[in-house]
């Protein structure tokens, strides 16, 4: 099964967007472990500017970014390959201690969708 497992960090937090020495070193040697494990598909970081498309009816209303409604806001992801949600939480919980200068953060483990998941639900 995929997982993808999205950290969010605090907007205003200065260290949640410039990446280290240290950190860089962590993740690189993280996502090694990974690799080797057979268990990363993907890895990326996302910059702080961006946008929000959002719909309520008819309207479509887009905003640029940074977002101040929002306290956590992603600031990358990982997509892995682990056999259950306790195997990904795992993986997560390593995850996290990458971040070790971030006072503050969350991961979030979400399932993606296969087609198996969908089939049942598929016009014939």
């Amino acid at each position: 099964m995929r997982f993808m497992l999205m950290h969010r960090v605090h907007e205003d937090d200065p260290t949640s967007w410039e990446p280290n020495p240290e950190l860089i070193e962590r993740m690189n040697t993280f996502i090694g472990k990974l690799n080797a494990d057979g268990v990363m598909l993907g890895a990326e970081g996302v910059l702080k500017p961006g946008a929000v498309v959002r719909r309520r009816g008819a309207a479509i209303k887009s905003t640029d970014g940074p977002f101040a409604e929002a306290k956590e806001v992603v600031g990358g992801f990982l997509l892995v390959n682990a056999k259950d949600l306790a195997e990904a939480t795992a993986i997560a919980e390593e995850y996290i201690t990458c971040f070790a200068g971030v006072e503050e953060m969350s991961i979030e483990v979400r399932r993606v969708t296969e087609f198996e998941d969908i089939e049942p639900y598929l016009t014939k």
